[in-house]
Parts: structure tokens; C-alpha cells; sequence
């Protein structure tokens, strides 16, 4: 990976719905040091100074541990949010809605005493991706179509390792759009569309039920099934040689990735590898090798 700066040390940090981890990546080997990482919980329905505060110390922390020269931030964050100017437009998602509007590049510069051009934020399931492409379960291949399955439904295309948010979750399915079929909630809905039972637990609660509960095995087999038919459009147009699949819901593969990967055969499937570092990973990329696709 090429720098753009002296040290190849970025100060990196994936923000969550509740958490806000961070670390430093060493651009040189393409990993995050290991020791350096600190995760903190945040109030994400707080005021704005309590929601800063809690960025912007633990951000503190780890400059403050680090024995290595760092000029550098760069953000996985989630949408809206436009990530150019750095202001957050999150609104009617029950977090974050303190800071809407607020020029987040300019606190954290001020902050942490750095320039403005050196702070940088990337779509988090962008980064997700984007980490798994350059260090982990995307890394032989050249062409990718990578998905985070969670809370959202999140998409990018990887071409020589150079990753571009595709936002496939906007795109219309069915009757609403990709993001209500392809994410926790529609696992939830279906279950209680089929038992009239509310899943407390979400998917980990469906995967714990599905070995002996034949409505949480068709539910996973529906989702298998709804899912090839949508990707496969984007597929056949972009000819990845392989469909990488990050988020909490890949823990839950081995009841529907059978299904999923016999329906798209020949296709290689993959699952994540890296974990949390995979979106520190790809948010560091923002200074090194993240240009839109041409």
C-alpha cells in the first residue's frame, strides 16, 4: 500500500450503534497493532458533548499508548453521513441524532491537533468490506461483490483491491427495499409472520432454534433463497470472481450458506475473517489506495 504521508501509521476507528473501537493500523503490512486497540461504550442517545467526549478520548487513549509519529484519522462511520465534508446527517435511526448537522471532521481535528485534510471518513460496511478485500477472505481474488449482513444491508464492489460502496441496500425489493429483507428485522418479521412468536434474540436466537425448529430452518431457507434472486443481477453484471459476506448474521451461515452457495454455484463464496479489524483495516485505506472506480 502507498502513503500518502510520512508515517504509515493511521489512527483508525470503526463507530457503532453503542461502541466506538479504535486502534492503530500499520499501513506497511496492512494490519492493525494489535496492542493498540481500545473499545469503548457511548451513549449514542446522549448530548453531543457526551456522544464527542466519548470519540474523541478514546481516540486520545490510543495516540496517548502509541510510541509511532500519527497525523492521520480515518473513520468507518455509518449513514447518512457525508463522508467528504465529515457532517453527520443520522436522524430517526434512535442514535446519533444529537450531532446531526454537526461538522464532525472539524471536532476531531481540533481535538486531536490535525489537519483537516488528514481526517477522513469512509461508509462502515464500505470498510468492513474493504479490510477483508486487503487483508483477510478477499484477498486472492480479484473481483468482488462483498455484503454485511446486520442491522443493515450494506454492499461493495472490490476491483484490484480497490473498493467502492455499491448501496444495493437502497435499491427496491419486493415491496420496500433491499435493506427490510436482507437485515435482522426481516428475519425477526418472518419468524413471527410463520409462529406468531417475537424473536427477542434476533438471528442468533433463530440459528440457537433452527437444529430442531423447521419454521426457523424455512426461514433461513427462505432468506437463502430471496437473496440469490436479488444479488443476482449485480452478479451477472459485474462478474465477481467470488461473493465475500461480512456481519454479524454470517455467524449464522451454516443455515443458509449451503443453500445460498448450490444457488449460485459456480460462484465462490467467502466469509469474513478479520472480525472488528476488518472495518479499521478498510477505513485506513481511505489514505492509501481508495479512488473511485473508473
Amino acid at each position: 500500500m502507498q502513503t500518502e504521508q510520512a508515517s504509515p501509521y493511521i489512527l483508525t476507528a470503526d463507530i457503532g450503534g453503542s461502541h466506538l473501537t479504535a486502534g492503530l493500523c500499520n499501513t506497511e503490512t496492512t494490519s492493525i497493532i494489535s496492542d493498540s486497540i481500545i473499545s469503548v461504550e457511548v451513549m449514542s442517545k446522549g448530548t453531543a458533548n457526551e456522544i464527542l467526549t466519548a470519540w474523541t478520548n478514546a481516540l486520545q487513549a490510543v495516540i496517548k499508548n502509541s510510541n509511532h509519529p500519527i497525523d492521520s484519522l480515518a473513520i468507518a462511520m455509518p449513514g447518512p453521513f457525508d463522508y467528504d465534508k465529515g457532517i453527520s446527517y443520522i436522524k430517526g435511526l434512535d442514535k446519533y441524532e444529537a450531532i446531526f448537522g454537526m461538522d464532525i471532521k472539524k471536532q476531531f481535528a481540533d481535538a486531536l491537533g490535525m489537519d483537516l485534510q488528514r481526517v477522513r471518513f469512509r461508509n462502515d460496511a464500505e470498510c468492513a468490506i474493504a479490510g477483508e478485500v486487503l487483508a483477510g477472505a478477499g484477498k486472492p481474488y480479484d473481483k468482488v461483490i462483498g455484503i454485511t449482513l446486520g442491522t443493515g444491508f450494506g454492499s461493495a464492489f472490490s476491483i484490484n483491491k480497490i473498493t467502492t460502496d455499491l448501496n444495493l441496500g437502497s435499491d427496491p425489493y419486493n415491496d420496500s427495499i433491499a435493506d427490510d429483507y436482507f437485515s435482522t428485522r426481516w428475519f425477526v418479521k418472518r419468524y413471527a409472520e410463520l409462529t406468531g412468536q417475537a424473536l427477542t434474540g434476533g438471528v442468533k436466537e433463530l440459528a440457537a432454534l433452527a437444529p430442531q425448529n423447521n419454521h426457523a430452518q424455512q426461514v433461513f431457507s427462505e432468506f437463502a433463497d430471496q437473496l440469490t434472486g436479488f444479488l443476482s443481477a449485480a452478479i451477472g453484471k459485474l462478474q465477481p470472481d467470488a461473493l465475500l459476506i461480512c456481519g454479524n448474521i454470517a455467524k449464522a451461515s451454516d443455515f443458509f450458506l449451503p443453500r445460498l452457495q448450490k444457488n449460485l454455484a459456480p460462484l465462490k463464496i467467502e466469509l469474513a475473517q478479520l472480525g472488528e479489524q476488518s472495518a479499521l483495516i478498510g477505513a485506513a485505506a481511505a489514505f492509501t489506495d481508495h479512488n473511485s472506480l473508473t
